[in-house]
């Protein structure tokens, strides 16, 4: 019997949830994905047709019969309605801030074993309290155990051998079993925690081992260029004049400059007295930092040509520490200013035009590394289609190693529950032990031997691909290096996602960082992450047969 699990993709973008769960194991039997040229992208890489409107496949006629029982129900809900840089009307908003109840009633209607909901950090925040009770209330009545306090994790949490990447991008994961005859009674914890690391050790991100060596056309422009330069300048002059200070961690606005007793004149006259309390401390700070550096600040707005420059690009913000200068950050063009940090890990990629700039390349990220920055492999293909297409599907996207984490430590932290769901006879019930003949494709007359007969799966328009399945797959067998002693040789040796075991001559090219956690199957369509870590059968352990 074919040891694998079943799983919806619920606005599925470019698919980060079906990388990370068809690595594991699963078999997507629906996905949904109404932006059509992320559904075509999702088809091409993953052979499934996702277009299509969750309104209409679940709403107020019900569940469709397309929608088939399954394990998992993974869903990035739209965040739209949650974050800061929109409206925030949560579900006020009545065009998509309502979608998770189209959620709720395929729960109600197939009760997944395993809920995976994604959304923004700011929607376990303070203004959208109310949301967040209204889920884990309406989640807990359809008998799902849920912990009160959200999982909140970020790529950079995650070492690189879990799939981590050296991108700031907190997320909220709502993670839920179905546990109606309350199996644990105890109150749930959250699988993951803000700050906290998920690494082996130390993690030391740094971005140029995720850039590519080559690349055209990702440029800056003559102005863009000019605008680094002079603020580059205004960073060395402090430095220079002020020796053993650093830089201002407040933005550095040109337009409010002035002097401390000109400031105390305004004030006086009621000039700011709408102004906000925020807004007025920004003014005290940026008075004083020009009072203290009058002369030279005065002498640079003069041959910068900084008074020329657009509004948002005569503020600096210097987050980059002890970094020498400007063109060593990494750099974004903002609303609030120029944004200067370290060149270790990006912030979150967002679906406008802040792409990231590394000033060492004097560029921005190509969509390439923007790819890699979610999870992504080389061989993961956009259809040819516009860079702005593909930089907007990769900020609304979730990242792969992420997923990955988050559902590996939520059936961890649920094993008690899950170990006692009721499944077909014959499922091996051995957390972390491979199932018979697995290691070596036998198959023999075991009801666990490795290779289930072969399917082939029909994808319109293209050749046939057969596609095993695979019994006994094993999270945490990874391209990942051990060494081990063979036949006198220091090898690495490898398990790839069938549990068989590659090797490496020490002399041989180690895998970059960026290319580690994914193997390419060949009767499989695509590459498929397969991060190290614990031993954790998932296929065959925790979920029913539908």
């Amino acid at each position: 019997m074919t040891e694998t699990f079943t799983y919806t993709d619920l606005f599925a973008g470019i698919g980060g949830f079906h990388a990370a769960l068809s690595g594991m194991g699963g078999q997507c039997t629906y996905a949904v994905e109404i932006d059509k040229d992320a559904a075509r992208v999702y088809e091409q890489n993953w052979g499934v047709g996702a277009l299509g409107d969750i309104t209409v496949d679940a709403g107020e006629h019900g569940v469709s019969e397309r929608i088939q029982p399954h394990d998992i129900l993974a869903a990035g809900f739209p965040c739209q309605p949650f974050s800061k840089s929109g409206a925030q009307a949560g579900m006020l908003d009545e065009v998509r801030g309502t979608l998770y109840f189209n959620i709720l009633k395929i729960v109600q209607e197939r009760h997944p074993t395993v809920l995976l909901l994604e959304n923004v950090r700011n929607l376990a925040g303070p203004r959208h309290a109310h949301e967040w009770e209204v889920i884990v209330k309406s989640l807990r009545e359809e008998g799902y155990r849920v912990a009160t306090t959200p999982a909140i994790l970020s790529p950079h949490q995650l070492g690189p051998e879990r799939g981590g990447r050296p991108q700031v991008r907190e997320r909220v994961f709502i993670t839920a079993t179905y546990d109606p005859n309350g199996i644990e009674s105890t109150e749930p914890q959250p699988v993951a925690r803000p700050r906290e690391l998920y690494a082996d050790g130390p993690v030391d991100w740094q971005i140029d081992d995720y850039l590519l060596a080559d690349v055209e056309g990702y440029d800056l422009s003559d102005a863009e260029k000019d605008w680094i330069y002079a603020w580059d300048d205004w960073v060395q002059r402090f430095r220079h004049h002020n020796p053993g200070k650093k830089l201002p961690g407040f933005p550095i606005w040109v337009d409010a400059w002035q002097t401390i007793e000109d400031l105390e004149i305004q004030i006086e006259s009621g000039e700011l007295d709408d102004v906000p309390a925020w807004k007025m401390n920004f003014l005290r700070k940026n008075a004083q930092l020009f009072t203290d550096n009058a002369a030279w600040c005065r002498a640079w707005k003069t041959t910068s040509g900084v008074k020329n420059f657009p509004p948002s690009r005569r503020k600096l913000e210097w987050q980059a520490q002890d970094i020498e200068a400007l063109w060593d950050c990494l750099m974004h063009f903002r609303p609030s200013g120029l944004r200067a940090k370290p060149p270790t890990y990006v912030p979150a990629l967002v679906a406008i035009t802040q792409t990231s700039i590394v000033g060492k390349k004097r560029r921005r990220l190509a969509p390439r590394e923007a790819a890699r920055l979610q999870g992504f492999p080389d061989e993961f293909s956009f259809a040819g289609q516009p860079d702005a297409k593909t930089y907007k599907q990769l900020g609304n996207g979730v990242n792969v190693g992420v997923v990955w984490n988050v559902l590996r430590m939520h059936c961890e932290r649920d094993r008690r529950i899950l170990e006692r769901v009721p499944g077909p006879p014959g499922r091996h019930r051995h957390p972390g032990r491979q199932a018979q003949g697995s290691a070596r494709g036998h198959q023999g007359d075991s009801p666990q031997r490795g290779l289930t007969p072969r399917r082939v799966r029909r994808v319109p328009g293209r050749r046939a691909y057969p596609r095993p399945d695979y019994a006994g797959f094993r999270l945490g067998h990874s391209p990942h290096s051990r060494d081990a002693e063979r036949g006198g040789h220091r090898q690495a040796v490898h398990d790839g996602p069938d549990g068989h075991p590659h090797h490496r001559r020490s002399g041989q090219r180690r895998a970059r960082p960026h290319e580690l956690g994914w193997a390419y199957h060949p009767h499989r369509r695509g590459l498929f992450p397969c991060f190290p870590g614990p031993g954790l059968v998932l296929a065959g352990l925790v979920f029913p047969h539908h």
